[in-house]
């Protein structure tokens, strides 16, 4: 021992400290994910799925929600948080921006349409919608042929017409912001990239008419038709369509991240705005991609199709569900409507993503009652790791035994 009391000792420190003139710096916090909601422990395997997810991508809003039989058994908000900022926790049913899970939500719309005998899946959009095409072959182009993309466009030849707002508005000579009625007349005066029916190629665009026709046969503006006739029989009463701006924000709206720009498209300005934000035109993508909700809402809105009669038939599910007229890919799989469906022993799995900048969501609809929800406030960009891995990292979980405590009664 030197003799030095505590007090020098201390006083000492910050001199003692000094090395080549530097203070030594105190290592920074390790990085932590703060959670909400419920999580069981029989079902920790799929919480450490999410932690490790929102972890390793830094995603600063996540959400996870788990369904058996009916029942909700996970319901949980996930944030990175590494001192820096600090964000809100998402809570289960904050709301995000779905992107394409928005297409099985319109192709259900479609069928209750058909189900209750105003629409017919056969009917040719030319007419449905009063349009005079450019090319000849859009005459045989029909509703099913819409829900399952084999409309004729091809988004890798002639470019996405939900994503060409400036290219569309010089084009046409009118300002931005554009509508659903200017994209329309923008595609139908250009010709298809291929016969209607003979490829599926995914097409925003196709999903875009789909809501127009809802509106046209329904008489109703395309989001109120679904609350009112798809999510309200489910005691779905949060999921609503969201807006482009930040200021536009629902009570409850996570924060969009993305580390891209894009020069807006809702005015003349030319600002360039964080992409999530005017980069693109959400009013606009409505059917095809503009809905907001949260994990919660996601597992309960696939008791639509896993409970016939509470909003579709099981002859409806199945007609929205049937392998197209081109039939199956080299996977199994084939695109019904709004969903990705494959056949395994005794069930069809059905899963659908979405993706646009600032969102990343992914839903799945698997064998013995089991479906699950996954939401986050970014996606993949360059330099990050990818999101599509996140099913296959929640298959690899397995469950020894269900917990049996439903937690619907706190959401719904």
């Amino acid at each position: 021992m030197t003799g030095l009391s505590r007090r020098t000792l201390l006083a000492a420190a910050p001199a003692a400290a000094l090395i080549a003139g530097r203070p030594a710096q105190a290592a920074p916090p390790t990085p932590v994910v703060r959670t909400s909601g419920t999580a069981p422990t029989q079902l920790a395997g799929y919480d450490n799925v999410l932690k490790k997810f929102v972890l390793a991508r830094q995603i600063r809003a996540a959400q996870l929600a788990v369904m058996k039989n009916g029942k909700i058994l996970l319901a949980r908000g996930y944030c990175y948080d590494d001192y820096s900022r600090l964000p809100a926790t998402p809570t289960p049913t904050s709301l995000f921006r779905i992107a394409s899970l928005s297409k099985n939500i319109t192709s259900a719309a479609v069928m209750r349409l058909v189900q209750d005998g105003k629409l017919s899946l056969s009917a040719k959009v030319t007419q449905l919608l009063g349009l005079t095409p450019a090319d000849a072959r859009m005459e045989q182009v029909t509703v099913l042929r819409l829900m399952q993309h084999l409309g004729g466009w091809d988004r890798d030849v002639s470019k996405d017409q939900l994503w060409l707002d400036h290219t569309i508005s010089a084009a046409l000579d009118v300002p931005l912001p554009i509508g659903h009625d200017d994209i329309i007349r923008y595609a139908t005066a250009r010709p298809l990239d291929h016969a209607p029916g003979t490829k599926m190629v995914y097409s925003n665009y196709g999903y875009l008419l789909l809501g127009r026709i809802i509106e046209k046969v329904s008489g109703l503006p395309y989001e109120a038709y679904v609350q009112s006739k798809l999510l309200q029989p489910l005691g779905i009463t949060r999921m609503q369509l969201g807006g482009s701006l930040r200021s536009e924000a629902v009570a409850g709206e996570v924060r969009y991240e993305s580390q891209y720009t894009n020069k807006t498209v809702l005015d003349t300005s030319g600002t360039t705005v964080p992409y999530p934000y005017g980069g693109f035109n959400m009013p606009n993508q409505d059917a095809n991609g503009g809905w907001l909700a949260s994990a919660v809402d996601l597992v309960r809105w696939t008791l639509a199709f896993d409970r016939p009669g509470t909003v579709l038939s099981s002859t409806s599910i199945a007609k929205l569900v049937a392998k197209p007229e081109i039939g199956v890919n080299e996977y199994g799989s084939w695109y019904g409507g709004g969903w990705w469906c494959r056949q395994v022993t005794g069930h069809l799995n059905t899963w659908h993503n979405g993706s646009m900048p600032g969102t990343f969501a992914y839903l799945a609809r698997l064998q013995n009652g089991f479906s699950y929800a996954v939401l986050f406030n970014r996606r993949e960009e360059s330099g990050s790791l990818d999101y599509d891995g996140i099913d296959d990292d929640m298959n690899k979980v397995t469950v020894s035994s269900w917990p049996t405590t439903d937690l619907t009664s706190k959401y719904f």
